[in-house]
């Protein structure tokens, strides 16, 4: 992997910071994105993307899309990605014939051409809804790293899942709570990498996973504070919808997790989906790593069936990357909490998630 795109660098942030504003004539989907995602309902949603179709707005974006500079492509994509789950059209595929029966063709063929222009095909899930939905709330230094940004500034939400006027919703804060995951688990990148390669009996190995259990520790803790802030703020029947279709998907598996996954051979545990549908959303490098790390961290897995000091440290990781996925599970389920209850049907969902 090319060093710009190494996870130890940034883990799986964008290398810049995400576009606050689109220009020209692509502020029309900044409009759309943030009133989609403020939508009362579903079919609110719906009814603003089918008056920005009649009105030919989409039609005009969709033969701009191949002019956009990349990072600029990436922040569309990230819009219409709020618009798709706003929509509840996460299981739609943009080319399927099927989809033209329950959304408009013409933001078919926006979301066709934005996800042909980007390196990842299936934007739609909690990785585009957060990496590239957040910015520091004051002006940053030019020097400052994104990851050290995302973890020492306060972040704020580039398009809300609530009105301008209201309080940060519980959807939003679980967004930038995915933001902050990521910035602080840049160790995890660091370790894994380390930890790839490595056979048992090598006096590395040991202190490695002994340094991940920490670092996991550490990421549950922050959680733990991020449950607690999420408490108190609002939400709603349709933020609540928008969580659990994502689960429904598999689409709300933070790339942090994904990583420990792989160094520490367990698979993935959110809704149960196998290693590819869990990872289909992200970029094809960070997946291309992800599958390096795999096949590098063969001798780390064979601890399984060994002991001495280094299967022990290998089964304290593992045991704490299950409290850790566990302690996300219960944010997510705090996220989907609405005030007036959650449905039978969500409640199903949402335990798959654990």
């Amino acid at each position: 992997m090319a060093p710009s795109h190494d996870p130890r660098t940034h883990g799986f942030l964008p290398r810049r910071l995400p576009a606050p504003h689109l220009s020209g004539a692509w502020t029309d989907l900044d409009a759309l994105a943030a009133s989609a995602a403020a939508a009362p309902s579903r079919e609110e949603a719906r009814f603003l993307v089918e008056n920005a179709a009649r009105s030919g707005e989409l039609t005009l974006l969709r033969r701009r899309v191949a002019r956009l500079p990349q990072h600029r492509a990436r922040a569309a994509a990230m819009r219409v990605a709020v618009v798709v789950a706003a929509c509840g059209w996460t299981d739609l595929d943009p080319l399927a014939p099927v989809s033209r029966r329950a959304a408009h063709e013409e933001f078919l063929g926006l979301w066709a051409a934005l996800a042909h222009r980007g390196d990842h095909q299936e934007f739609v899930a909690l990785p585009t809804l957060s990496l590239l939905n957040w910015a520091p709330s004051r002006k940053p230094g030019r020097t400052v790293s994104v990851d050290q940004l995302a973890r020492t500034e306060s972040l704020v939400p580039i398009v809300r899942w609530s009105p301008k006027d209201q309080p940060l919703s519980r959807l939003d804060r679980l967004m930038l709570a995915g933001v902050r995951l990521e910035a602080h688990g840049i160790w995890m990148f660091r370790l894994a990498h380390s930890l790839a390669g490595r056979s048992p009996g090598d006096d590395s190995v040991a202190v490695a996973l002994a340094r991940l259990t920490r670092v996991q520790h550490a990421l549950r803790r922050q959680l733990h504070l991020e449950e607690r802030q999420m408490g108190p703020a609002p939400a709603t029947g349709q933020q609540c919808a928008v969580l659990v279709a994502l689960a429904e998907q598999g689409a709300l598996e933070p790339p942090v997790l994904l990583t420990a996954d792989a160094v520490l051979g367990m698979g993935g545990r959110m809704g149960g989906g196998s290693r590819h549908q869990l990872r289909r959303h992200l970029p094809d490098q960070h997946r291309a790593w992800l599958s390096a790390l795999d096949r590098h961290s063969a001798g780390i897995h064979t601890l399984t069936h060994r002991r001495g000091p280094d299967a022990d440290a290998y089964r304290e990781a593992q045991e704490s990357l299950v409290a850790l996925r566990r302690t996300y599970a219960q944010l997510v389920r705090t996220a989907t909490l609405a005030s007036a209850g959650t449905s039978p049907r969500r409640h199903r969902a949402l335990h798959a998630v654990n």
